[in-house]
């Protein structure tokens, strides 16, 4: 039996020895009472590399993103993103029923989101529609495969989004995988939004948990958000010194897994019937189709299932992510068995 090579996602990445180590040493208190110091820590320390005022542990970066949406806005508003953001696709609607807002979506080519695409669905409040009140980004774009933000892009939707009195959310859950493909600090990334969720359970490599960070008021509203959902966790420490562990150490591996990413796309793109364009692929995450008559993706899934390599996709796609828990090793096993 071969053993298991996990591309599936960044989301199954099993804590190191040092977070479990972490875990048992961890001080704890209860949370809710603000009382737990490796919580506390945690906190902290994201606030400080995001350059945010203040920050909040949270069970998940669902979580995460719908507090932030509930904080930015009243029912009835509207939140422009684009067409296959997260918010949208993977987190049930909660935008509707949670905040009672409205999506305008955007479709776009490259999956990241221009001021010249967002301008013209732009509207403020009337006696017609409560307006537009929020722009959430979302960087890396999963469904565009890991693309990455330029710099510049954010800043110019940051800029007139706020000139226009709307606030700029980013949904960051591999804002570290940007940062390191972009060669600046997440602190540069997130500088021209209001507020950024990341999660620490997909690159960075920890069991559970993410962070939502921004102003201090943005965040004393945004830990009430937390209890209301039940969120409010108490002897949490024990999860967040894992975290704490990931945020320290696990930025310095991003580049490896980004590297194994281009070797693997490449690679595949080399195989006759798989379509797959490399340079698309900015990060640790790889789309591609199968185009050999007779194959399907999902019968090219079965066989490397067969094989121990575990991959992702839907009718008409392959999913592949690298990450912590995959060696180039593992990239040369994946890419011999599609061949």
């Amino acid at each position: 039996m071969n053993p298991i090579a996990d591309f599936r996602s960044d989301t199954v990445t099993r804590p190191t020895p040092e977070m479990r180590q972490a875990m048992f040493d961890a001080e704890v208190g209860d949370d809710v009472l603000g009382e737990d110091p490796s919580v506390n820590r945690l906190e902290a320390r994201a606030a400080e590399i995001t350059g945010k005022e203040a920050a909040v542990f949270v069970p998940s970066g669902t979580m995460g993103n719908q507090i932030a949406i509930r904080a930015h806005t009243q029912p009835g508003e509207e939140i422009i993103c684009e067409d296959h953001s997260h918010v949208v696709l993977y987190e049930m609607g909660m935008a509707a029923s949670f905040s009672g807002c409205l999506f305008r979506t955007v479709t776009t080519d490259s999956g990241l989101l221009t001021w010249d695409d967002i301008a013209p669905r732009l509207r403020p409040a009337s006696d017609h529609f409560r307006g537009t009140s929020l722009i959430e980004i979302e960087n890396t774009a999963n469904m565009a495969g890991g693309r990455v933000y330029p710099l510049a892009q954010i800043r110019e939707i940051a800029e007139n989004a706020h000139a226009a009195n709307v606030q700029v959310h980013m949904d960051g859950a591999r804002v570290f995988n940007a940062a390191a493909a972009l060669g600046c600090e997440v602190s540069e990334v997130v500088a021209p939004v209001n507020s950024v969720m990341f999660c620490l359970s997909k690159g960075l490599g920890a069991p559970v948990g993410s962070i939502l960070a921004g102003p201090s008021d943005f965040i004393a509203k945004a830990r009430d958000i937390r209890k209301g959902l039940g969120g409010g966790m108490r002897q949490a420490g024990v999860i967040a010194s894992a975290g704490l562990v990931a945020l320290e150490n696990s930025p310095a591996g991003l580049p490896e897994a980004h590297a194994n990413a281009k070797f693997l796309a490449e690679s595949l793109a080399a195989i006759d019937g798989i379509e797959l364009d490399p340079p698309l692929v900015e990060t640790n995450i790889i789309f591609f189709r199968v185009t050999k008559p007779g194959q399907t993706a999902k019968s090219l899934r079965e066989h490397l299932k067969s094989q121990g390599i575990l991959v992702s996709g839907s009718a008409d796609r392959i999913r592949m992510l690298t990450h912590h828990d995959v060696t180039r090793a593992d990239c040369e096993r994946a890419i011999s068995a599609v061949r």
